[in-house]
């Protein structure tokens, strides 16, 4: 019986294969296939050029062991005004749980198809969970390199109704945990930004729709041509990545289109500024582009951690750090229509934070 994909199936058939029919990269190279379907295919100028490398300690490492050692929260402040990224360490998470949490990613991914097909959004029993590939396949020109189970994080009982059962434990475990992270590092932020105390409608506005993402990039015959996620800035709040040591990440450098290598740290957090706290911070802190390469080796597991507003929440410069009589660079948007701007096309660098500019 001949493969249902193969090196002479046409756009069309690859592009039903993987995203109507529900398969996914994964289904792809389940296959057998040996070459880079053309759905997958980069132009040129997306294509990462080993040449813009920079050195790759150019990323801060932050031990935050002591959250509220005033050098602490300077270096986190820092790190966000100057990089929008930066890893941290003895942030309280057991590197057992992270462990944990990165076999549970490889274990759904490794179910029967017909299994992961029951998360797909037209089978799924819940919007708390969907199964996707790529990034808005209905609205990009070229596919990317991954598929990816988004579990949005709701409550603890709506997560054990209706999470996959071969990585609920694991993400409810990680997620509990991240969430006292997360309070600590936006603490940390909006003290420089004069913020007192975040009340709950800061906290609505800050954090209010979690998502955690368990992302796949399974083995690429040809990875230099492809992207697994292509340049983009996240429009989250801030993202707290778990990535693990195959490597891929590149994050925009300091030189004209240079790039630096995100490297693995056993048991650190990879945090990063999203859209939403650049324009809170009136371009105080800044959300970065990054990108994904995958491997042509190993099957890569990264998890982001979408620290989101609520949905109907309105996102725009915070009144305390327009207090001294600073002007607004950012129009009051609803996050939703943000959102939603975000999906309607296909990842292009830092062009959707235009949306909220004045």
């Amino acid at each position: 019986m001949s493969p249902p994909i193969s090196s002479s199936s046409s756009s069309s058939d690859v592009i039903d294969f993987v995203v109507h029919k529900g398969n996914g990269v994964k289904g792809l190279v389940d296959t057998g296939l040996e070459t880079v379907p053309e759905p997958y295919i980069q132009p040129l100028e997306e294509r990462l050029d080993p040449t813009k490398f920079q050195p790759e300690n150019f990323i801060p490492i932050i031990d935050v062991s002591n959250w509220d050692d005033p050098k602490v929260v300077d270096s986190i402040c820092d790190a966000a005004s100057k990089w929008g990224f930066f890893q941290i360490v003895n942030h309280g998470v057991p590197l057992e749980v992270l462990e944990n949490l990165k076999s549970a990613a490889h274990s759904f991914f490794q179910l029967p198809s017909e299994e992961r097909k029951k998360y797909l959004k037209e089978n799924s029993p819940s919007e708390a969970v969907c199964l996707c590939t790529s990034f808005s396949p209905q609205a990009e020109k070229v596919l990317e390199w991954k598929d990816f189970l988004r579990l949005s994080w709701v409550s603890e009982d709506q997560a054990s109704a209706f999470w996959p059962p071969v990585c609920k434990e694991e993400a409810l475990e990680y997620v509990k945990k991240v969430e006292l992270v997360t309070k600590r590092l936006l603490e940390a932020l909006l003290k420089r930004l004069g913020v007192k105390e975040i009340d709950k409608t800061t906290e609505y506005k800050l954090m209010a729709s979690p998502i955690l993402s368990l992302n796949y990039y399974p083995c690429c015959p040809s990875p230099e041509l492809t992207a697994g996620v292509g340049r983009h800035s996240d429009v989250s709040t801030i993202t707290i990545l778990l990535q693990d040591d195959t490597g891929g990440l590149y994050v925009r450098g300091t030189s004209e289109d240079s790039w630096i290598h995100v490297p693995h740290v056993t048991g650190a957090l990879v945090i990063n500024i999203g859209d939403v706290l650049q324009i809170m911070s009136n371009d105080k802190y800044k959300s970065i582009e990054h990108r994904v390469i995958a491997s042509r080796s190993k099957n890569r597991v990264s998890i982001p951690f979408f620290v989101n507003p609520g949905s109907d929440a309105t996102i725009g410069p915070l009144p305390e750090v327009l207090a001294s009589g600073e002007t607004p660079i950012y129009k009051h948007v609803v996050f939703s229509d943000y959102f939603k701007h975000f999906f309607s096309k296909g990842h292009d660098g830092k062009k959707t934070v235009e949306f909220a500019r004045i």
